[in-house]
């Protein structure tokens, strides 16, 4: 079954536009890992000041495979790179981060459902 990672990223009033550009410019090294399987940014409506980072991994193994390797550093460095251009972060502290704060949780999918197409 599955594996479900929730990056939590606080993100102070004002600074979601640009957190949500970061993102929207990231380098798109994910998507071709073995054992991805999906990737969603998730905005607050109410009542919290968190964003999600929403992945969901084939396995625990595939995960950490994705956190060791170079394709993650290599993402990680064009954000700090493009955060030091714009004098705006992307979550890890480069040039005045979009969020203040972040922390992991981890979850097994134990039942899913999801809309025939």
């Amino acid at each position: 079954m599955s594996v479900v990672k929730f990056n939590v990223l606080t993100v102070p009033e004002g600074e979601g536009a640009t957190l949500e550009e970061r993102f929207a410019n990231r380098a798109g090294l994910v998507e071709g890992q073995p054992g991805f399987e999906e990737f969603q940014l998730l905005r607050p409506v109410e009542g919290t000041d968190k964003y999600l980072v929403y992945t969901r991994w084939r396995s625990q193994e595939d995960f950490e495979n994705w956190l060791n390797s170079r394709e993650f550093r290599q993402g990680h460095a064009q954000a700090a790179a493009d955060a030091g251009r714009t004098g705006h972060g992307h979550g890890h502290g480069h040039g005045g981060p979009a969020a203040t704060g972040s922390e992991l949780w981890g979850f097994e999918v134990v039942q899913r459902v999801s809309a025939e197409r």
